[in-house]
């Protein structure tokens, strides 16, 4: 069984999607390419279930285009779009064993009962349950139960396989592990792949490019790195990961960068096409290094919380660029609470970001 060369694109445009007057998705446009695993990420309520359901067909535009491949699909049903979706709730048939769950969707689509078992077997082997196949729902873990969905969405040779923040139901060890074997399975089997979650570690660990949106409209889409290293306004710097915004000002644009004053502290970050004047910052919590207070000026603050979380180190450090959140790898040194410090910042991680609109 091979899913390779069938993947097909999946372009929106200028769609929007009304509920009587609440506008869900306005004017969005983008689009994915076949092979590509595409995660769209925000807050409650941003959109991005109601752009995934129009993809699947189970919603339609208010207006706009739907394109999968070259077929336009705006306003056909989910039965006429070659498509499968793995769902929060992995949605099995409990009275059914794994291999029919599996099968059920080829048998239903008209495929004969030996084929279907056929073909069911190589999807349960494909997502790693070989010998599984009698078992009940029931008898499975959380995983497992994730693994049959998939496998049920698999056998079916979709051009674009959906994906509605299917692990939300675990545990955070069990979410990391199965996010890698969907990753393996999209990059191995060349599938189009649309992924739905609020979770931005998640969203980071799967994506080629993600689509962070915010109240109906696209806020930006990139790749990972470009997302958490470059975000373009405060919306996606603190959503991105944890971000400190703090205010600055642009003193001038100097040889294409744009030299920055910080309460004393002068810095030379990329311009991000803005002019001189008040900007803010955003600041990763890593990229903020602490040390002994040195009395020699600079940016000085006073570490309010310590934290030992065996990976790391977490700071709250108070300065007069407000509250600053501080993650420190740097086991040999610790600070205690109370400790006043000397702030420098890192080359990564400090970035001149809009403000959002």
């Amino acid at each position: 069984m091979t899913l390779k060369g069938k993947a097909a694109s999946v372009e929106f445009r200028g769609v929007t999607k009304a509920f009587g007057e609440v506008v869900a998705v306005n004017e969005v446009s983008f689009l994915i390419e076949a092979g590509e695993l595409i995660t769209f990420l925000g807050p409650s309520g941003c959109g991005k279930t109601t752009t995934l359901r129009m993809v699947a067909g189970l919603e339609m535009p208010t207006a706009g285009q739907i394109f999968i491949g070259e077929t336009e699909v705006t306003n056909l049903p989910a039965t006429d779009r070659d498509v499968s979706m793995v769902f929060q709730s992995y949605a099995l048939f409990p009275h059914m064993t794994v291999a029919e769950n599996v099968a059920y969707g080829l048998v239903v689509g008209g495929t004969d009962k030996k084929s279907a078992r056929q073909t069911a077997e190589e999807g349960i082997r494909l997502v790693g349950l070989e010998g599984y196949g009698q078992r009940m729902p029931s008898e499975l873990s959380g995983g497992q139960q994730q693994r049959v969905a998939v496998a049920r969405a698999l056998v079916l040779e979709p051009q674009v396989l959906l994906f509605d923040e299917p692990l939300s139901n675990l545990d955070a060890k069990l979410r990391r592990r199965m996010r890698e074997e969907i990753r393996d399975l999209q990059q191995n089997l060349g599938l189009t792949v649309v992924y739905v979650t609020h979770d931005q570690s998640e969203a980071l660990a799967v994506s080629d490019r993600i689509v962070v949106m915010k109240n109906a409209v696209i806020a930006q889409v990139g790749s990972p790195h470009d997302l958490y290293e470059r975000p373009i306004d405060t919306f996606v710097a603190d959503f991105i990961g944890d971000a400190n915004l703090v205010g600055a000002e642009i003193t001038r644009i100097e040889n294409g960068e744009a030299v920055v004053r910080m309460d004393g502290i002068e810095t030379r970050r990329p311009h991000q096409g803005l002019r001189p004047g008040p900007v803010h910052v955003a600041i990763r919590p890593e990229a903020i290094l602490l040390s002994e207070k040195t009395g020699n000026g600079g940016l000085e603050g006073q570490v309010t919380k310590a934290v030992y979380l065996g990976s790391h180190l977490e700071y709250s450090v108070a300065c007069s660029l407000g509250e600053l959140f501080v993650i420190d790898h740097n086991f040999d040194k610790p600070v205690k609470r109370g400790a006043e410090v000397s702030i420098t910042f890192a080359d990564r991680g400090v970035n001149l970001v809009r403000q959002e609109s």
